[in-house]
C-alpha cells in the first residue's frame, strides 16, 4: 500500500507540476486553488508512503515520477523540445526509480 501511496504521490504532483502555469503567477483564484490543492494532496500522499518507507527512497521517487511526468507532458502538451541528452536524462531518471523500488 505504501508504494501505491507513492505512486498516486508522483502522479498528482505531475499534475501539479501541470496546474502552476494557468494560475499566472498566482493572479488567477480558481486555478490558484486547483494548484494549492493538488500540491496539498501530493505532499499528503507522500507522507503517507513515508509512514513505511525510508524517506530518502519515497522523496527521490516522488521527486522521480515528478520530473519524468513533468518533462513528458511538456514535450507533449507544450511542444518542450525533446533531444538525446533529455531523452537520456529520462532514462536515467526511471533507472534510478526502478532501482530504488527493487532494492528498498
Amino acid at each position: 500500500m505504501n508504494w501505491l501511496a507513492l505512486l498516486l504521490a508522483g502522479l498528482v504532483e505531475v499534475a501539479w507540476s501541470q496546474s502552476i502555469k494557468p494560475t499566472h503567477n498566482f493572479t488567477r483564484p480558481i486555478p490558484t486553488l486547483v494548484c494549492l490543492a493538488l500540491m496539498a494532496a501530493a505532499v499528503w500522499l507522500l507522507s503517507q508512503a513515508m509512514n513505511t518507507l525510508p524517506v530518502g527512497t519515497a522523496y527521490a521517487v516522488f521527486t522521480g515520477i515528478g520530473a519524468v511526468g513533468a518533462i513528458v507532458l511538456g514535450a507533449v502538451l507544450n511542444d518542450d523540445p525533446v533531444s538525446a541528452g533529455r531523452t537520456a536524462a529520462l532514462a536515467l531518471i526511471i533507472g534510478g526509480i526502478v532501482l530504488a523500488r527493487i532494492t528498498a
